[in-house]
């Protein structure tokens, strides 16, 4: 883990919150110069502590009406075949996230799709697809609840 200090943390959690925030802004917000703030958000971005930026989508305003979370367990786990899996698996878009997990299954996909319909398709054409796949089990969210990319930062870091 990187040491930060509670100003990186409230540097973080204002970037998270508002990822166009300026530098000028943000000093204003924590009280100090904007070199030195300048200076913090530099570092925790050379660190990798920050990422990147981006702006969050509403998905269903874009027509992502179904949301899927897939579990999927491989009978071959060959290092070929895990390497081809997972290239198909970045290479697809309509994959939002894949996690390899514990359990029952060796893996779990978030999927956005269009409609059922358009979710078949690609279960069909990519999932089945891939290689060693015995089984693919889908969850279709009903409703979200909550969702968010936002790390509890001071919590993380003891803060």
């Amino acid at each position: 883990m990187i040491p930060l200090d509670n100003v990186d943390a409230h540097i973080i959690d204002s970037l998270q919150a508002d990822g166009r925030l300026s530098i000028a802004k943000l000093a204003e917000r924590l009280g100090m110069s904007e070199a030195t703030c300048w200076r913090r958000h530099k570092r925790l971005e050379e660190l990798g502590v920050i990422e990147s930026y981006q702006a969050t989508l509403n998905r269903r305003k874009l027509g992502g009406n179904v949301l899927a979370f897939v579990q999927i367990t491989c009978t071959q786990h060959s290092e070929a075949a895990t390497a081809e899996f997972e290239r198909i698996i970045r290479a697809s878009s309509r994959v939002l996230s894949c996690h390899n997990t514990t359990g029952e299954a060796d893996f779990l996909l978030q999927v956005i799709a269009l409609d059922l319909d358009d979710y078949s398709r690609f279960v069909e054409k990519v999932l089945r697809q891939l290689p060693g796949v015995s089984s693919i089990h889908s969850n279709i969210s009903l409703r979200e609840m909550k969702a968010t990319s936002h790390l509890p930062v001071k919590e993380l870091l003891g803060l």
